[in-house]
């Protein structure tokens, strides 16, 4: 992960921007962070973003693995043998 300063960041933001594309990048001021610079590649990006912080989905995940600790859940090593239970090559 870079460090850059707030003060680079102001002066060249178009570049930061672009390397945000690629890796999260924290914001410093008097050497603390204060931010995070995140960049989106594409619209995949931007919609895997709104789903990993979208209150709705954090929380369906959260009920989803309470029921799986609960044993109410489906292991995906059995999800994979039943969808490849006719000796088809698995494809990962």
């Amino acid at each position: 992960m870079k460090t850059v300063t707030l003060t680079e960041l102001q002066n060249d933001i178009s570049k930061y921007l672009e390397l945000a594309e690629g890796e999260e990048i924290i914001i410093l001021r008097e050497g603390k962070p204060v931010g995070l610079l995140r960049g989106f590649s594409d619209e995949e990006d931007v919609f895997d973003y709104q789903l990993e912080t979208h209150p709705a989905f954090i929380e369906r995940v959260r009920r989803s693995r309470s029921s799986f600790r609960a044993g109410k859940g489906i292991r995906i090593e059995d999800v994979k043998s039943a969808i490849f239970d006719d000796k088809e090559e698995e494809v990962v």
